[in-house]
């Protein structure tokens, strides 16, 4: 009769713990979000996972790698993901062809990118009519290698072609290969170069106007805002706080950083976090000058298309948390 009890007992204590576990997984809103880099310059999605944050704004996330963000704006569109890390760029270019996206808040309103190139080119004549690797037209790596290229008084395409590589892995082998001489890359990520003879040939950062560009924004489709807000307004809450846990949290952080770049590298590991606590804003409204130039690189390559700022930007969100003290409750 004891053995039977006991028996009971622990079925009912199994049976309370697996529906326990039950009811937590119901609570959490599923959401799938996509990135297209495994760079430090991601940190902030990483961060809010890997730190529980998602989870206590009741997301139930999953991050799903995608290689550029123009192909993460594609599976957007199709519905196959709820919300994607994508720039600028990107999101006018998929807008103009008709998509119905919308950026919601951006973490990093700069491009910070530099152009790595091979040794042997000493000069900006030593680029002219050699190729330079990107992902895709449209994305975060074309804007900067177009950027970086005109930085160096050349014109893209007619000076220096742009070549569609893929991912940092693709690009990193058309180096070494020598189908590329250049790429651009954000910074800290030459380690991609590893092994191949290289210099950094420009930077953003060496210009003396800081660059606005959407880079790190939270991108969804229209209909998903409205019938999601309270979602996403958890999902920009989660993103705010991963911010300021970056940005106060140091080795926890770079310990993500480590996880997600497969680099152990201390140099580059402090190097990147440094630059991510200056990186990323404590109120990430969408840059509109940045958007603006975005959107007419987009319409040039689609005449008698028509796009304003308000048809691709709805940061309503960020400004209702803003003016609730929420952000500074956060950051006191």
């Amino acid at each position: 009769m004891g053995t039977v009890h006991r028996i009971s007992v622990g079925l009912s204590f199994l049976l309370l713990v697996l529906i326990g576990s039950y009811t937590e997984s119901a609570a959490q809103e599923r959401v799938k979000i996509a990135y297209s880099s495994a760079d430090a310059s991601n940190v902030v999605w990483f961060t809010a996972l890997d730190a529980g944050i998602y989870r206590k704004h009741g997301l139930d996330v999953e991050l799903i790698f995608i290689q550029s963000s123009t192909m993460s704006v594609s599976t957007l569109v199709s519905g196959d993901i709820q919300v994607a890390n994508s720039s600028g760029g990107a999101v006018a270019s998929a807008v103009v062809a008709g998509a119905n996206l919308v950026m919601t808040a951006c973490y990093i309103n700069t491009l910070p990118y530099e152009l790595i190139v091979q040794e042997s080119v000493k000069s900006p004549e030593d680029l002219r009519g050699k190729s330079v690797g990107i992902s895709r037209v449209g994305s975060a790596s074309d804007v900067a290698a177009r950027v970086l290229i005109k930085g160096l008084g050349l014109e893209p395409v007619k000076d220096v072609p742009i070549m569609q590589v893929g991912g940092p892995s693709e690009r990193a082998a058309a180096f070494r290969t020598g189908k590329i001489v250049g790429f651009p890359s954000p910074p800290g990520t030459i380690h991609l170069a590893k092994g191949m003879p290289h210099r950094i040939m420009i930077s953003t950062a060496d210009f003396q106007k800081r660059f606005d560009f959407p880079y790190i924004c939270s991108t969804t489709t229209k209909s998903y805002l409205a019938s999601n807000r309270e979602t996403m307004r958890k999902l920009t809450m989660a993103l705010i706080e991963a911010t300021h846990f970056l940005k106060t949290r140091k080795q926890e952080t770079m310990k993500f950083i480590a996880k997600y770049t497969r680099q152990n590298n201390a140099q580059f590991l402090e190097s990147s976090w440094a630059a991510n606590v200056k990186l990323h804003d404590r109120v990430p409204l969408v840059t509109r000058e940045g958007t603006e130039v975005q959107i007419k690189e987009a319409v040039a390559r689609k005449p008698g298309a028509n796009l304003r700022v308000e048809d691709i930007v709805d940061d309503s969100i960020v400004r209702e948390l803003d003016k609730s003290g929420f952000i500074d409750k956060v950051y006191k």
